[in-house]
């Protein structure tokens, strides 16, 4: 329980470090900074020699190389859940998986509702999907006892559940146009890393290598090149002999993640000048659909999914958590930012459009974590409940593994 305790005040910690660099972001986009912001953040870089060199602005080199590695952790994380944690059975996962899906079709409904006669608008009907983990699990950290435990592991099952939705969206909408040679030396390096799992490989090196080339050759795909991430974390083996390699990458990558990817990601993404910005600027259909779909769309969808689940008894809440703090957990949940932002840089090319979409992921973000908050202090401390014998509990009142720890995105 030692790391787990550790675990969640590092989580805590993390979400500061995000708000920090947000706010931060949000000085220099309305200072006097705000040329040399923009002018740091679109500034070309050059990496590699000659015929292998590649040139892009800061921005995508961020959004595109940093967030592969975030992706990376996403993927083993998931991968050990699916394994020996909160999703490792169906009786497990039953809660949050509900509560998850609910938590992604509220928002898409809610969005498509106030944009469907703006189809220009469209392309961004997944940004108020996905749940950003490091502002919400840090959040309800810092709620201490008023959060116990249980709420603290369904709201991590239900975001992992989330950031594979989301790895999924991004995979079969937000891909215009493949080149097939790149893609062919792609399924080559996953051929590999198919090979170094089958053979308990334990030297992550190998894997790192295989998974640098495959970044390479998904990028020059048209496929968006986070998702190599993903794919090298499944095959990386959760034993190999002696070692535990994906637990040992784990617990290396994630102090990285948490305080310098995902720190770096939000000030390079999250800076929107007001100047000249109106209150009209919150009701365009765009900004309206995604701070409404998280504000609104995730809250109905997380809670209504699992007062569902529970009144056709297909799972049950938590032990000792009632229905108030569950009802401040699905608010968390619309705390997007992250994946948010991630999914609508994918979905827009257009700097207004973007200026849209980053004032509705800030706006719907923000409201969702000061009503999660306020709502959890009203619920008051969770009551003292004893489990009744023989009685099922959900995977969000198992207790964590020593190895239980989350960042993701999103989410």
């Amino acid at each position: 329980m030692a790391r787990v305790r550790d675990f969640l005040r590092m989580e805590s910690s993390a979400g500061i470090v995000l708000i920090f660099a947000a706010l931060l972001a949000l000085i220099a986009s309305n200072s006097v900074f705000s040329d040399g912001y923009t002018g740091l953040i679109t500034q070309p870089l050059t990496i590699g020699l000659g015929a292998f060199a590649l040139t892009k602005p800061a921005l995508l080199w961020i959004n595109d190389a940093l967030m592969a590695v975030f992706f990376l952790l996403v993927g083993l994380e998931i991968k050990r859940e699916l394994a020996e944690g909160a999703l490792s059975s169906m009786s497990r996962a039953a809660l949050p998986l509900i509560a998850a899906v609910g938590g992604m079709v509220g928002p898409v409904l809610v969005f498509l509702a106030l944009n469907f006669n703006a189809p220009a608008n469209l392309p961004g009907w997944a940004v108020p999907a996905a749940t950003d983990i490091a502002f919400a699990l840090g959040i309800l950290v810092l709620m201490g006892a008023r959060a116990p435990v249980q709420m603290k592991i369904l709201l991590l099952a239900i975001a992992i559940i989330d950031d594979l939705g989301a790895i999924s969206i991004i995979a079969l909408f937000y891909t215009d146009t493949l080149a097939i040679e790149p893609l062919l030396y792609a399924l080559a390096c996953i051929g590999g890393l198919f090979a170094l799992n089958r053979l308990k490989v334990g030297w992550l090196a190998l894997y790192m290598l295989a998974g640098a080339l495959l970044w390479v050759f998904v990028l020059k795909s048209g496929i968006h090149a986070t998702l190599a991430g993903v794919v090298t974390a499944a095959f990386i083996p959760l034993r190999a002999g002696r070692k535990e390699p994906l637990h040992t990458l784990e617990h290396a990558l994630h102090p990285w993640v948490a305080f310098l990817i995902l720190p770096v990601f939000a000030f390079a993404n999250a800076g929107i000048s007001f100047d000249g910005l109106t209150l009209s600027a919150l009701l365009t259909p765009l900004t309206a659909g995604i701070a409404l779909g998280l504000v609104v769309g995730k809250q109905a969808g997380v809670f209504g999914a699992v007062w569902l689940a529970e009144r056709l008894g297909w799972a049950r809440r938590p032990d000792g958590v009632n229905w108030m703090q569950i009802y401040g957990l699905a608010c968390l949940t619309g705390v997007g930012f992250t994946m948010s932002l991630f999914i609508g840089g994918l979905a827009f090319d257009d700097a207004s459009r973007m200026v849209e979409v980053k004032l509705g992921v800030l706006t719907g973000s923000t409201v969702s974590a000061i009503m999660g908050v306020g709502i959890l202090l009203a619920a008051g401390r969770p009551a003292s409940k004893t489990a009744k014998p023989g009685r099922d509990r959900t995977p969000s009142a198992a207790k964590p593994s020593p190895s239980s720890k989350s960042l993701g995105g999103t989410a």
